[in-house]
């Protein structure tokens, strides 16, 4: 029977361990911040998020589609958040002049508040579960190991799961 290729061996020691608990931290990081958020604010991480998307677009507003692929949701779960910030009157949603299939979402002068207010909330709640259990130098050292991996440096999807900015 031989060796297993390389893609086929099983994960055990450090490596598995350091996912688990990323994974876990990861669990823990999202339930806390949007218990905190929604107890707070009435929003979800994944809200707040997708204001943020909306703030730093050039003109406030983004395709349904490239804000859906910017906060790694569905194209319908992006379609229910959208429709819940809509009602609330943070967002509004305006139809692609050119291409009727294609629709915006726009962050309202209400969404820009609802934002600002929740802002040190969200920041502070990072600090709590997060920044302060690391010195600056194991932050400095995390942000680069996590920096190797493909796509977590310089790609469009950095606004997605709850980052603060």
């Amino acid at each position: 029977m031989g060796c297993m290729a390389p893609t086929e061996q099983l994960l055990g020691g450090a490596v598995l361990e350091a996912w688990q608990r990323l994974l876990r931290a990861n669990c823990v990081f999202l339930r806390e911040l949007d218990a905190e958020m929604r107890a707070r604010h009435g929003m979800t991480v994944s809200d707040y998020d997708v204001l943020v998307q909306l703030r730093d677009a050039a003109d406030g507003s983004l395709k349904m589609s490239e804000l859906s692929r910017r906060t790694l949701l569905t194209r319908s779960g992006m379609t229910r958040l959208v429709q819940g910030l809509e009602q609330d009157g943070y967002v509004e949603r305006r139809a692609c002049d050119s291409d009727a299939r294609v629709s915006y979402a726009v962050l309202t002068e209400a969404g820009h508040e609802h934002l600002a207010a929740a802002r040190a909330t969200h920041h502070a709640g990072i600090r709590r579960v997060f920044a302060d259990h690391f010195t600056e130098d194991e932050a400095q050292q995390l942000t680069e190991l996590l920096g190797r991996i493909p796509g977590v440096v310089g790609g469009t999807d950095s606004g997605c799961c709850g980052a603060p900015e």
